[in-house]
């Protein structure tokens, strides 16, 4: 998500953390009241910053999460996405999305327009 939208789809996100939680999940960082902030990623020479949704470690493996959700700034989002998934490969982490009924046309055309279109959605 990006700023914007953190707010108002807050329940969403506290949803994707308990999934996360069930799954095996730990250490869970989100960019939500109640937990440790994620680590934020600043642009040189601007003041953009990227913050993932959620940072989770399962089996020695950090994960990064992002919720996808419609957004008035698609063109912010891709941006945020295709950080995420070079950051996680310098990393040897992961990067997945996770995604919500009403929200799964919208992700998979940003997926197609990223060229992202071959990873696998988490629908909650």
């Amino acid at each position: 998500m990006i700023q914007e939208d953190k707010e108002k789809y807050s329940d969403i996100l506290e949803n994707s953390i308990t999934y996360l939680e069930n799954r095996g999940f730990e250490n869970i960082k989100a960019d939500i009241d109640g937990y440790e902030t994620p680590k934020s990623y600043a642009k040189a020479g601007s003041d953009i910053t990227i913050t993932p949704d959620i940072v989770a470690v399962k089996e020695g493996r950090k994960h990064y999460f992002d919720i996808s959700l419609k957004s008035e700034k698609p063109n912010l989002l891709k941006s945020k996405w295709l950080f995420l998934n070079e950051l996680s490969k310098l990393k040897a982490s992961r990067f997945r999305l996770i995604t919500s009924r009403g929200h799964y046309a919208f992700t998979q055309e940003m997926l197609d327009a990223t060229n992202l279109n071959k990873k696998v959605l988490i629908k909650i």
